[in-house]
């Protein structure tokens, strides 16, 4: 179990410049400790508490990819058939993106770029399957096909598959009344609160607003595989392409690390105002989840899962994110 207190976690956030944080942890797959430090806002140093609503940025794409499994084993998608069979006429004038499939998708082999740009159109960039390129633009397409299949919004689609069967009652992939209440600002690299952005529209990639408690809800779920087939569950962690670095791999929507057999994924949004980071281990029962309002937040992760999850863990030297200093 993680050796963090209430009082180390206010200390980090100090030292890193940190706004604010919420920390969920989940130990032997049941229990869940909680810990929110520091402030939602610092113009009006409102306290983060449990309930505070965080941007988790790419925490979407794996509660995404959940999603898309449960449709999987309904029958609804098969993980292996182009996404062209369900949207068709996207991206018409890329041949090669008519071979793009689920699992393509879900593994970031699709080809297509992170993200688009303005001065040309979307297009696969290499065969897709050939290789590893972390695509958001591929979780888009992906969220159309599953707005077809099940003729709902993303975000009803995921309160039907995942909120509500796993009671994640403070997230959403739209912004909801329920949370002007309580959400955590935006912080740049000075501390400077920002506006929060409120999405009216679901983005399957990056949208998601969550709470800690919210997202260890999702996290117990995945190390139990509630809602999917045995097979299914067990496949989501199977490596579908290795990473530059031989100990990293991707599944169908999580990062793995192989020596540690730990799954996870970050996130950054808004300008690097938010950053999240998710790791958890089906072996050790254990999970943990991240949720900070500062541009600075990923320079405390390696700390703070290391307290829960001993490593070494390769994903950070290969995200490349700076440690903190101390100072």
């Amino acid at each position: 179990m993680s050796h963090l207190s209430r009082s180390s976690v206010e200390q980090l956030i100090l030292d890193a410049r940190v706004p604010g944080l919420s920390v969920a942890i989940v130990g032997d797959g049941r229990t869940t400790t909680n810990i929110a430090a520091g402030v939602r806002n610092s113009s009006n140093g409102m306290a983060v508490d449990r309930q505070t609503v965080f941007a988790a940025a790419s925490l979407s794409k794996p509660l995404f990819a959940h999603g898309v499994l449960r449709l999987i084993d309904a029958g609804k998608l098969a993980l292996d058939a182009p996404l062209w069979q369900h949207v068709p006429n996207y991206l018409a004038d890329d041949p090669r993106a008519a071979t793009i499939t689920v699992r393509h998708v879900l593994s970031h082999t699709s080809g297509l770029p992170n993200w688009r740009s303005t001065e040309r159109p979307l297009k696969t960039y290499f065969v897709p399957g050939e290789r590893f390129s972390y695509s958001g633009e591929g979780f888009v397409w992906l969220q159309r096909v599953v707005e077809a299949v099940t003729g709902e919004n993303l975000d009803t689609a995921l309160r039907r598959l995942i909120f509500e069967p796993l009671e994640m009652h403070r997230s959403g992939f739209i912004w909801q009344s329920a949370f002007e209440t309580n959400h955590a600002a935006p912080h740049d690299a000075e501390e400077v609160a920002g506006t929060i952005i409120k999405p009216p529209e679901p983005n399957s990639a990056a949208s998601l607003l969550t709470t800690a408690e919210d997202y260890a809800l999702f996290l117990k779920a995945v190390m139990a595989g509630t809602g999917l087939d045995r097979e299914t569950s067990r496949n989501w962690f199977e490596p579908q392409v290795r990473i530059q670095d031989a100990r990293i791999a991707w599944g169908l929507g999580w990062g793995l690390e192989a020596d540690n057999g730990t799954f996870f994924q970050w996130g950054d949004y808004d300008k690097g105002r938010f950053k999240a980071f998710a790791m958890g281990s089906k072996q050790q029962s254990c999970a943990m989840v991240v949720l900070t309002n500062g541009f600075h937040g990923m320079a405390i992760m390696p700390t703070l899962i290391g307290a829960t999850l001993p490593g070494p863990h390769p994903t950070f030297s290969w995200l490349g994110y700076p440690v903190l200093t101390r100072r």
